[in-house]
């Protein structure tokens, strides 16, 4: 329950995080979700019992369930086309690195005082965005022209012409807001359904290849597959990082649809090798090479989720929605990540006492299921704009609706 309450709180993160990015603005949350990760931390570091630890937890949880759909979101409306889906994946290389900072010191240092070092991330967060200026797209949305202009100059640069830019970032504008403004059901209409169903399916499938299972109980699965956890974690952590960074690099050059569909076929080779280790170490076969196995498909399945599954769904979910609709949308999405997250964290344990090679099959099969999904339902949104991405969407429903009449 500990190890997943921190989900629960990014559930109710998610569900509110549209509405509070929309109103408070993209800064404005993020401030607002530091102050919350600053309170879990310092509430699990001064806890003398279980109900303050899980309040901390919650806390915690809410202000990174909150983060969660703010930053790629932030990041995609303030970068240039031609970068975006690298700065966007640069934000997942941080999360890996910051776990892999945590995985390796919380091997020699108190869990009192880790949680110490989950509150400097936050204060920088917090100074640095003095310094930071505010989406353009969503100054433009709320009608501040003159924010709106001097925030998309500072991003391109002093000298940067501007002009078409930001004529089409106000054309966009201005069609959307003759729009309703978006509800929760209206994203299961015709013209909203498709970018719904893909952001939707990569975040299930994210999380159903069992991401967080694996990560939250690395070392115990190491110690189960008789390998030393310290030994097992720290590779863990160091295989992240780097992976994480070929990744940012190669999702503008070689595109979001192929960098995933290769991410999934590494997750499936990770988990087939993975759970044939713990088949074998049950029948008392190869004994000596069980380890070996147990470590080589984990460590192929962090490899390959740190190349695309862990940033490519971000990217394409905040390349999708249209801006009326993005708010409900992302919460939608966000929730359903989170859902996902607490889903595998919790049944985790579970599912390895009942069998530990039959869970790391079931993994396999989701991410199989996955490179299905992608290949049939996933646009290649690479070197477009937001806007263009969308005119992309619906001339494909209505090529489709032609074809049904």
């Amino acid at each position: 329950m500990f190890g997943s309450i921190l989900t629960i709180g990014a559930m109710l993160g998610a569900i509110t995080s549209g509405r509070i990015a929309d109103f408070l603005g993209r800064k404005g949350a993020m401030r607002m979700s530091a102050s919350f990760c600053i309170t879990g931390w310092l509430a699990i570091f001064f806890s003398k019992g279980a109900l303050s630890l899980d309040i901390g937890r919650f806390f915690t949880g809410y202000g990174i369930g909150v983060f969660s759909y703010v930053v790629p979101i932030f990041i995609a409306e303030i970068a240039p086309k031609n970068l975006r889906g690298a700065l966007t994946t640069l934000n997942q290389l941080m999360i890996v690195t910051g776990a892999s900072v945590a995985f390796v010191i919380g091997t020699i240092i108190s869990w009192t005082t880790l949680a110490l070092t989950g509150i400097v991330p936050c204060i920088f967060l917090l100074v640095g965005l003095w310094f930071v200026p505010e989406s353009p797209r969503w100054l433009a949305k709320i009608g501040h022209e003159k924010e709106f202009q001097t925030a998309l100059q500072r991003l391109r640069g002093k000298h940067a012409d501007i002009s078409d830019e930001m004529a089409e970032i106000q054309e966009y504008i201005v069609t959307l807001q003759s729009l309703p403004k978006a509800k929760l059901l209206d994203l299961f209409k015709s013209k909203h359904i498709r970018p719904v169903i893909i952001g939707v399916g990569l975040m299930v499938f994210q999380q159903f290849g069992g991401i967080n299972g694996i990560g939250f109980y690395a070392s115990q699965t190491f110690e189960e597959a008789g390998i030393s956890s310290k030994t097992g974690t720290i590779a863990y952590a160091c295989v992240q990082v780097p992976i994480t960074m070929v990744g940012a690099t190669l999702i503008d050059k070689s595109g979001r649809r192929p960098l995933i569909m290769v991410s999934a076929t590494g997750t499936f080779l990770g988990c087939f090798l993975a759970g044939t280790s713990f088949f074998l170490k049950g029948y008392g076969l190869l004994l000596d090479w069980v380890p070996i196995i147990a470590v080589s498909g984990v460590l192929t399945y962090i490899a390959s989720f740190s190349i695309g599954m862990g940033a490519v769904p971000w990217v394409i979910m905040s390349e999708i929605f249209p801006i009326h609709v993005k708010g409900a949308a992302g919460s939608l999405v966000v929730l359903v990540n989170w859902l996902g997250a607490w889903a595998i964290s919790y049944t985790y344990n579970f599912l390895m006492s009942w069998s530990s090679s039959g869970t790391y099959y079931i993994y396999t099969g989701f991410s199989l299921l996955t490179i299905l999904f992608v290949a049939k339902l996933v646009p290649e949104t690479k070197g477009k704009t937001l806007e263009e991405i969308q005119s992309c969407i619906n001339s494909d429903r209505s090529r489709r609706q032609d074809i049904i009449s």
